[in-house]
């Protein structure tokens, strides 16, 4: 051990004053410290070797020499913001303790390999969770993460275990231990500079070096933590990865250590605006505010009062609802058709009553908040609504079961999972729909669901058999959510249909790459199947019911398309296939002209919907425009769109809005901030004074 290598140096000597024992000891705290230091490299190095496999999994064409060590080197002083932590812990719970009490001796190079390697195990964990997360997500780790704490752990375990080998990564966790133990004990093994080499004999001037020994180790933490560098300010940061670096979206996000994205993403509050106090709410509010709402309102929802212009297309007896699960514009888009994927949505968008939008962006970037939204009428904003007891109670007088009540309809709720998920059985009865279905229930124990839901076309069979046979009076309005396409995409695709050298005939070379990949070919049938049941389903609607309305839309987009395998000339998604969702509407009267903007989201649905069924003067609420009007812009919690342009407010950045495989130019560019953050503070309005909401 490190310590018996300076077991000479006067320590046992009992004529030792208790003053000149210290002094002399003080031989361990240096010694010491060069062992930490040593230890904590191997910090940088896990997070290097972490950073290699990431660039060897999801960046397959070569990098050049110089943007390849920027990226490490970089990467290596940032992670420093974390990994200097090791010396700091090591040097004050080992090295120093081991100065003063030689009882702690012993025991010092154990502490220190136990400490080290369980730090090494935090890395470890860290990196397979953003693996996961980047699978699912193409981003390190973001904003998004603070939604899983609600989640379903149900859910988290079952994509682990069955689609991300959660089994072997559980067993290489002995083994990676077991490498981190080997290594730290190697280094401990390693020689030291001996004290008295550095060190006055004695007196004052020994004092004086220990002191400066002292100091100099913890000026060398902070010059650590701070990237090489003794000044905070210039310590590395994301706006100054190099150029270089950026220039490549999988090598910037690559230079970014595990628990430093990790760290950013947490600190990173999805919404500030249930803590504001009125008075800056009001100030918030103030961009979306209709003037006819005074300045001091403590109920802004009711000023946003629509008056319908008249119908525009017959009264359907019917309103179909469709919302499916991960269902995203990208595979629609014409560059990708030859992919075969959403063929079924491509014929039913080819009926010309059929309008459909390719720039449409989703109300939440996960399920939760995108399904309250659109029922809502007003953004979640991640405050997960559903969860909150308050509404529970009551309800907002926007919600869209509600004003399509004040119209005559009935209201039906199908969810192919259980309504325990996101507390729906408390939320769904209180917004009011007239009546809900969970897919175990009318479907029956036995049929055949993922951890979810019901498989989406028995779900949407028995749905459409209870319809038809229904004899309910009057119109009747049917929201209906599918479970299917998610991971960790386990279901039997070929025996419904599913082949990939028919359907990807005009693909066959991605077909042949990808037929020897389970994992994406699960993935690919998994699209596949939601949209042909999705789309089974409309169509026998609308055969049986001649007049009805269908909305066919996505409740996220999920970057899912197989962009390792050269479907593009890149190998990552754009910001607009990242985030935007499909939409499509169909009435037998309804044209292209009825909806002229160029551009739309999921809150212009409800306006859009009443435009056009409701007569004159019939009375709404809503804070958004109907796509009956012209766009200029559409702008959610996390994104915004021109007709030019797409942007993230998650991470300032913007590409013009255009279907392309190609790369496209990225800029930073935050627009439509104040009115983001009005549509959010709107919400956290009513989260905060719970007493407005509508008893129901």
């Amino acid at each position: 051990m490190a310590q018996g290598r300076i077991s000479n140096l006067g320590r046992t000597n009992p004529n030792l004053s208790y003053k000149e024992g210290i002094i002399l000891d003080f031989s361990y705290f240096f010694s010491g410290i060069q062992t930490d230091f040593c230890l904590m490299l191997l910090a940088p190095l896990a997070c290097a070797v972490f950073r290699a496999i990431f660039l060897w999994r999801y960046h397959t064409h070569a990098i050049p020499r110089r943007q390849l060590l920027t990226c490490f080197r970089y990467g290596f002083w940032w992670g420093m913001d974390f990994n200097a932590y090791v010396f700091l812990i090591l040097l004050l719970c080992v090295s120093l303790p081991t100065a003063i009490f030689p009882s702690v001796r012993p025991f010092a190079d154990g502490l220190r390999c136990a400490l080290v390697t369980a730090y090494l195990g935090i890395l470890y964990l860290a990196f397979i969770g953003k693996m996961i997360f980047y699978d699912h997500f193409h981003d390190t780790f973001n904003a998004t993460i603070r939604l899983g704490i609600h989640a379903d752990k149900k859910n988290f375990a079952d994509i682990f275990f069955h689609q991300h080998h959660g089994g072997l990564v559980l067993l290489g966790i002995p083994v990676y231990l077991a490498i981190c133990v080997l290594a730290a004990r190697a280094l401990l093994m390693l020689p030291h500079l001996p004290y008295d080499m550095i060190a006055p004999p004695d007196g004052a001037a020994r004092i004086a070096c220990n002191v400066l020994c002292f100091v100099s180790a913890i000026v060398l933490f902070y010059w650590l933590r701070y990237g090489g560098t003794l000044n905070h300010r210039k310590k590395p940061e994301w706006d100054e990865v190099p150029p270089l670096v950026k220039e490549d979206a999988v090598l910037a996000k690559a230079t970014v250590d595990d628990l430093i994205a990790l760290e950013l993403a947490w600190k990173k509050r999805v919404s500030d605006a249930a803590r504001h106090s009125d008075d800056e709410a009001r100030r918030y509010l103030a961009p979306i505010l209709p003037e006819s709402c005074p300045p001091s309102t403590d109920n802004p929802l009711p000023f946003f009062q629509q008056l319908t212009a008249g119908p525009r297309i017959a009264r359907p007896s019917h309103i179909f609802f469709l919302l499916g699960e991960s269902h995203a514009q990208a595979p629609l888009d014409s560059v990708y058709q030859r992919l075969g994927l959403v063929e079924a949505s491509l014929r039913f968008r080819a009926n010309p009553h059929t309008v459909s939008f390719p720039h449409f962006l989703s109300a939440g970037m996960i399920s939760q908040p995108s399904l309250v939204s659109l029922l809502s009428g007003i953004y979640d904003a991640d405050m997960e609504l559903n969860e909150n007891v308050s509404f529970w109670e009551g309800c907002l007088p926007s919600t869209l079961p509600i004003q399509l009540n004040k119209l005559g309809y009935r209201t039906e709720f199908w969810y192919g999972g259980d309504l325990n998920w996101g507390s729906l059985d408390h939320f769904v009865p209180k917004i009011g729909f007239d009546a809900w279905h969970a897919g175990p229930e009318i479907c029956g124990a036995d049929a055949p669901q993922t951890w979810l839901g019901v498989y989406d076309h028995i779900f949407l069979e028995e749905a459409a058999a209870r319809i038809e046979a229904s004899t309910e009076d009057g119109p009747v309005f049917h929201f209906l959510y599918t479970t299917s396409n998610h991971g960790p995409y386990h279901m039997p695709y070929e025996k419904y249909g599913f082949d990939l050298s028919r359907v990807m005939k005009d693909a066959p070379e991605v077909a042949r790459r990808i037929a020897g990949d389970k994992k994406t070919r699960r993935r690919m049938a998994s699209i596949w199947y939601a949209d042909q049941a999705l789309i089974r389903f409309a169509e026998r609607m609308k055969q049986d019911f001649p007049d009805s309305l269908i909305i066919i839309t996505g409740d996220h987009s999920f970057g899912a398309l197989p962009y390792e395998y050269d479907v593009a000339k890149r190998r990552e998604p754009t910001i607009r296939e990242a985030v935007l969702t499909s939409f499509a509407m169909y009435h037998r009267e309804l044209t292209p002209d009825m909806l002229p903007s160029k551009i739309g989201g999921h809150m212009n649905i409800l306006p859009t919907l009443l435009e056009l069924i409701a007569p004159q003067g019939f009375s709404y609420l809503s804070p958004f425009t109907p796509l009956t009007q012209p766009l200029s812009h559409v702008v959610t919690p996390y994104c915004w769109e021109t007709e030019d342009t797409i942007g993230d407010f998650r991470s300032g950045e913007a590409q013009p809005l255009k279907i392309t495989d190609g790369p496209l130019p990225t800029e930073h560019l935050v627009r439509f901030q104040a009115e983001r953050d009005a549509l959010c503070e709107l919400t956290g309005w009513y989260v905060r004074h719970p007493e407005l909401l509508e008893q129901r």
